[in-house]
């Protein structure tokens, strides 16, 4: 977390709460890009965060995005009980919702030094997780997923900012790769030269989701982004998934981005920090739990190709994610915050071993793919 001068955290709360009123603010989450933190106030508590302009180079069309999120959602939330998904009558779905400035006229700040602020309400009585820590949780987390995808299916893509150009498009990824190796004075070593190795024999795969989308076989949808383990909060009571945060990523893509993440941010049992690397492995049983989740709430809204590519959008979207943590390695940690030396190197190879892991059980993973669409598609009917 970047060093932040707490009279400026201060003030910065102050924009949004009044003069006076702030009590406390601590450091909040693991996030690797955004700085956040957790505002406890005389009225209420609340997340204030300062959004990486360095990634979000126009955070003006991010909050946009939060703000048609909002209003679509609620909107879906107070529906009728016998017009919402069944599974929503049985629980409470949470969004945060963004705090105006103490004057009303804008949901986010600008401060003294530039930097870009929002406040966001706290979703109470709940947890996350790094690590899954039984089957019944991975359920619940496909569960979410799927939940989530439900609520803006009909949210017009149209309406919504591309926050990222080229976010999840492997290929564009690997250009970047190229690009920074050419321009970086790599230091040869085991893990730097397995991981050149590694990208150099899956190349000719990386566009095959992009491929698809050309042929028009997959459609654009509104799309989380980046739905992380650690994203999705649990009622601590209950354990039953409540909420999908960091929404920094709404926007149009591929319903495959948001799958292939789940699953493989879910099925490492060893989680994307550790540094045991030949013992990651992607996990059929927890994959199996998430994705009878996640069909359970969606199976409705996928078209049979859609489904059929889900298995390599899991290979895919680790392979992507250790593409990106080996480029930002290359270019000097200017992405993804680092807090030792070759943080993302280590990182870079937990995915690369993890999309290893999902090649070697494709066959596995399709099988229990269309199983258990099939028999969540049999029961809606």
């Amino acid at each position: 977390m970047s060093q932040i001068p707490s009279t400026l955290l201060h003030s910065v709360a102050e924009a949004f709460h009044g003069e006076g009123r702030v009590l406390a603010i601590t450091p909040l989450g693991s996030g690797n890009v955004n700085d956040t933190f957790l505002v406890e106030s005389v009225a209420r508590r609340s997340v204030l965060q300062r959004i990486n302009t360095g990634v979000f180079r126009q955070p003006e069309q991010v909050m946009h995005n939060l703000a048609q999120l909002d209003r679509h959602v609620r909107t879906k939330l107070l529906e009728q009980p016998e017009r919402q998904h069944h599974l929503l009558q049985s629980r409470r779905w949470d969004l945060p919702q963004l705090i105006k400035t103490r004057d009303g006229s804008s949901t986010w700040h600008r401060c003294a030094d530039g930097g870009f602020w929002r406040s966001l309400s706290y979703v109470p009585d709940t947890t996350c997780v790094d690590v899954i820590e039984h089957t019944a949780q991975a359920r619940e987390l496909g569960l979410g997923l799927g939940l989530f995808h439900h609520l803006i299916e009909d949210l017009p893509v149209e309406q919504l900012a591309d926050t990222l150009e080229d976010f999840h498009i492997t290929p564009a990824y690997l250009d970047q790769y190229h690009q920074a190796l050419v321009r970086s004075e790599v230091v040869a070593c085991t893990g730097t030269d397995h991981c050149i190795a590694f990208i150099r024999e899956r190349e000719a795969d990386v566009a095959v989701l992009e491929q698809a989308k050309a042929r028009g076989e997959l459609p654009l949808r509104p799309i989380h982004g980046d739905p992380k383990i650690n994203n999705m909060l649990l009622d601590q009571g209950s354990g039953q998934a409540v909420a999908l945060i960091d929404l920094d990523t709404v926007k149009p893509g591929l319903v495959h981005y948001d799958i292939g993440d789940c699953l493989r941010s879910c099925c490492n049992r060893l989680g994307e920090e550790t540094t045991d690397i030949s013992s990651v492995c992607f996990d059929l049983e927890l994959a199996e739990a998430i994705l009878d989740g996640y069909f359970s709430a969606a199976s409705s809204l996928l078209s049979p190709v859609e489904i059929a590519l889900i298995p390599d959008a899991a290979r895919l979207i680790s392979f992507e994610l250790g593409l990106r943590f080996f480029t930002d390695h290359l270019r000097g940690n200017t992405y993804f915050k680092a807090s030792r030396p070759n943080h993302n190197l280590q990182r870079a190879q937990v995915q690369f071993q993890l999309s290893a892991s999902i090649e070697a059980q494709l066959p596995e993973l399709r099988a229990l793919v269309e199983q258990l669409a099939g028999s969540h598609s049999s029961a809606a009917h």
